[in-house]
């Protein structure tokens, strides 16, 4: 332990001497990598730059077609087991763990349906156009195999501390799967875990919030009474008197619910992830439903746009190619982002759950790209289309009409703006909708990330430690709500892809041995008839 504490001092040391010296651009280059150097990006030529798809695209989308072949499609072969796992017929409540398989899931659940599945979606189409949700779609379905695998070998290497309670993820998978000489890794990981809790897991679900409460209240008071008024605090920086309430609002619930631990948060997120995906369901379905003649349309948008989107309009620069990558790098950032396969979290949760099989929650996790990416976000992404909504991005403008007129909108703010004008032959408010959903997933998701960084805590620097943490991570609440977008995004974005790669190094060293496992697990279940 008192390594781990040395080593990961040692860690964030560095990481905030890169930051110092390097800024913000230092980190948001792991999404461009290599090709944010000439020499590389225009491999093989300028009229077709491969060198410009990132590393990160190739490690994430190439690790999950390897284990999807490796494993013979876990995602479809036992995609139906997994239901049923989760439906509690495996359930055994001697078995060690903390929470049953639907706890687990819905605990993971909450700090991917969240955010992502609103602002991101919103983001995504507004700098990439329609054809990004394709590539979401495509992050989803190998991101599947990944999360079987690594929730799979986060169970089979978790321990327990003296009281019982159960300590895993990928930082213990490195440790224990990998052996001693691989520690280095798992203390990156771990550090990059706490970084991108203070960022992804909550200053980002605080932002859009905050974001989207002020919008609401703008609209209605205007922005020059007190309550909307922004005092400038830096140049071009200014922060409301809403906002700050907003954050010390979230701070206070989110706060009331992590000091109670995992048992606590497992029953909130249990009870809380079900409610909010089925009230944004509904709402989104009746969208759907209302445009149906446009359903067909938006779905031949997506494909054409994926993989012909329109190269030059009005003198914009950048042919086919560029356009493409552009859209395809921005489905599969945010597609990441919205379920986080590959990127090592959810396996913390995972860990947590009754049950002696690895195996049996591996296909458990595996349910959550479906819920989150291909149900959950593809509706919010249609939604925009199907309204007209992603009119008012950058992208249509900058690509399809450069005469267009109206607003452009990003973030939640679009969404809004689609749910709003897709339920007005309902009510309304459909807006309103989008303030509450934002809402319920920005809590849970903050509130879930909390637990990712706690293990995190205790993994390098022990349990007494980890009050310490929440409070850091209680003072990222409020410094989120009164943030700038482009500030949070980008810095959630590069931790998130920093502790990717120790999580998927270790998933392609230990795919031997979850082979194994899983051979050895479904053949011990179909001896026994229980399949």
């Amino acid at each position: 332990m008192q390594n781990r504490t040395k080593y990961g001092l040692i860690s964030f040391a560095i990481i905030f001497l890169i930051l110092v010296i390097g800024g913000i651009g230092f980190y948001e280059a792991i999404w461009t990598f290599p090709g944010n150097f000439d020499f590389i990006r225009n491999i093989p030529s300028k009229n077709l730059p491969l060198g410009m798809i990132p590393l990160m695209v190739i490690a994430l989308v190439g690790t999950g077609i390897y284990i999807t072949l490796k494993l013979g499609v876990p995602q479809i072969r036992f995609l139906w087991h997994g239901i049923k796992v989760t439906s509690g017929k495996f359930d055994d409540p001697n078995d060690e763990g903390d929470l049953n398989h639907f706890k687990a899931l819905s605990t993971a659940l909450s700090a991917t349906v969240g955010i992502g599945n609103i602002a991101g979606v919103a983001t995504a189409l507004y700098y990439g156009g329609p054809g990004a949700l394709f590539w979401m779609w495509i992050t989803a379905f190998f991101g599947t195999s990944l999360k079987f695998a690594e929730s799979a070998l986060a169970l089979k290497y978790r321990k327990f501390d003296a009281n019982g309670n159960v300590a895993g993820g990928p930082m213990y998978t490195i440790e224990n799967g990998l052996g001693p000489k691989w520690k280095w890794m798992a203390i990156a990981f771990a550090s990059f875990a706490i970084i991108c809790s203070f960022a992804t897991g909550n200053a980002i679900q605080a932002f859009t919030v905050s974001d989207q409460i002020y919008s609401e209240f703008a609209n209605v008071l205007g922005t020059n009474v007190f309550l909307t008024h922004k005092l400038a605090i830096f140049s071009g920086f200014g922060v409301s008197p809403l906002q700050i309430i907003t954050g010390l609002s979230l701070v206070l619930i989110v706060g009331a619910v992590i000091i109670g631990g995992i048992k606590r948060i497992g029953n909130v997120t249990g009870f809380l992830t079900p409610f909010m995906a089925a009230f944004y369901f509904l709402a989104a379905l009746l969208i759907l439903l209302a445009n149906l003649p446009e359903l067909g349309k938006s779905f031949g948008l997506i494909f054409e746009y994926a993989i012909n989107p329109p190269a030059q309009i009005a003198g914009v620069g950048g042919g086919t190619f560029l356009v493409f990558m552009n859209s395809m790098l921005w489905g599969i950032k945010r597609g990441l982002y919205s379920n986080e396969a590959g990127q090592g979290s959810a396996p913390i949760a995972h860990s947590t759950a009754k049950t002696k099989y690895p195996i049996r929650e591996g296909v458990v996790a595996m349910l959550g790209p479906y819920i989150d990416t291909i149900i959950i976000c593809s509706l919010t992404g249609l939604s925009i289309i199907v309204t007209g909504a992603w009119h008012h991005t950058q992208f249509y403008v900058e690509r399809i009409d450069p005469n267009f007129t109206g607003q452009l909108l990003n973030s939640s703010v679009l969404t809004a703006f689609a749910f709003k004008e897709g339920l007005a032959w309902l009510f309304p408010y459909g807006d309103k909708i989008i303030t509450i959903a934002v809402a319920l997933f920005a809590i849970s998701t903050a509130i879930s990330w909390s637990f990712y960084g706690d293990r995190s805590t205790e993994y390098l620097f022990g349990e007494k430690a980890i009050p310490y943490y929440r409070w850091v991570f209680l003072f990222f609440v409020f410094l989120g709500a009164i943030a700038q977008l482009e500030a949070v995004w980008g810095f959630g974005d590069a931790a998130l892809g920093f502790m990717t790669f120790p999580n998927l190094i270790a998933i392609i060293l230990l795919a031997p041995k979850l082979k194994e496992m899983t051979t050895e697990y479904f053949n011990m279940i179909k001896d026994k008839n229980l399949r």
